[in-house]
Order: C-alpha cells, then structure tokens, then sequence
C-alpha cells in the first residue's frame, strides 16, 4: 500500500472536509452486499475507513484446506476483491478482467484497480461516478469509492439480469427512460403545428399596418 504523507495548510482543509461524506452504515452495507455478491469464504473486515480500504486492496478469503496427491496443504488465497466483485456481473465466460493474478507488487495492484474501473464504466456506471485510482489506493477519498460502488449496485438491481446477489433494498433502482414511439402519421400532423414557443397567429391581421415606404398618419 502506498505512503502517505501528513497533509498541511489548504489540502489538509480539503481532506478533512472529503473524509466527512464518507459514511460508516454505508461501508457497512457495501461490505454485506460484497460478501454476497462474491460468494466463497470471503471474510469481512473491521469497521473502519482505513479497513474498508485495505480490504479492498488485498480481499483476503478464510484459510482453506485442499488436499492433492495426499499432501494437505493449507494456504491463504489472496484476491483482488474488486475483480471478482465485476466479474461476478458478467455471465460465466464473459467476464471482463480475464485473469487476477496473485501478488503484492504495487504496480499489479495498481493495475488491477483500473482494470475493475475499465470494466465498471463498461457496465455502466457513469464517467462522473467513477473514482480515481489514487483515491482508493492512496486513501484520498473513500467517499468516491463508495459512490462508484453504489453505482455499480444500483445498475445491477435495475438491470435484474440474475447476477445480482443480496438483498435488493440495499440499492435503489435507476430511473429508466421512457421512449414515445409516434407513427408516420403523427409526425406529420406535428410539422404543421405552430409550436408555443414561436409565438401564437390567432387573431393576427393587416389592419393598422403601413405599406413600406408609405407615411404613417398619426390622428
């Protein structure tokens, strides 16, 4: 994870005021929808901003026991929790992050938190609801983190394609656009509408206009 240093004079102002729209029931809700969305052994974290971060940074699932070739070994599989989290969106076969590889290297990691915001605004999610990479991997708003999360819950309860997992009263559904469909018909009654806008001709006649060039005589 990287190094911050202390902030000072305006950016600490700034900080501070970021850290106070980060919601503590809201990480709570990300976390239980998640767990469920991921499926597997996936531990929850301790409550907590800094927590939540390094959650999502490593994604750690419980100690698992596998055997092969009579040998028991036991090992801890460590994941990129926001991979599998937009993976599990996708039908089997078309998921968009191919392979999570299995490291600590911070350009990897760095890697994979843009491959999962590539694919979040490939389902969706607006440009301006995206985080950026600094701000889950330096801490710099977890806030933003959490509104892209949101958003990416919200459009998988709307889209209602069997991917979701979860209680679906943890998002709120997306106002869907509704289309008017007009026939040819009507289309061409409407071009010979005078819109409002453009002013009304009820009652609109010559009188009282004077022929260019004439004068007007005034009583």
């Amino acid at each position: 994870m990287a190094n911050r240093g202390p902030s000072y004079g305006l950016s600490r102002e700034v900080q501070e005021k970021i850290e106070q729209k980060y919601d503590p029931d809201l990480e709570q809700r990300l976390v239980d929808w998640i767990v469920s969305q991921c499926g597997g052994n996936l531990e929850k974290p301790q409550p907590g901003k800094e927590n939540f971060q390094k959650w999502l940074m490593d994604g750690t699932v419980s100690t698992l026991a596998i055997s092969h070739s009579r040998q028991h070994t036991v090992f801890e599989l460590l994941f990129q929790i926001l991979c599998r989290l937009i993976n599990s969106l996708f039908p089997r076969g078309k998921e968009p992050i191919k392979k999570i590889p299995e490291t600590q290297m911070a350009f990897k990691q760095m890697e994979k938190i843009s491959q999962f915001l590539q694919a979040a605004e490939a389902y969706g999610v607006t440009t301006t609801d995206i985080f950026q990479t600094v701000d889950l991997w330096e801490g710099k708003d977890m806030a933003a983190v959490q509104r892209t999360l949101m958003a990416l819950g919200s459009l998988a309860v709307t889209k209602d394609d069997g991917h979701y997992k979860g209680d679906r009263d943890w998002f709120h559904r997306k106002a869907q656009g509704y289309r008017r469909e007009f026939t040819e018909e009507q289309l061409r009654q409407g071009q010979s509408l005078i819109g409002l806008q453009m002013g009304s001709n009820r009652g609109a006649s010559q009188s009282g206009m004077t022929g260019y060039g004439m004068h007007r005589q005034i009583m």
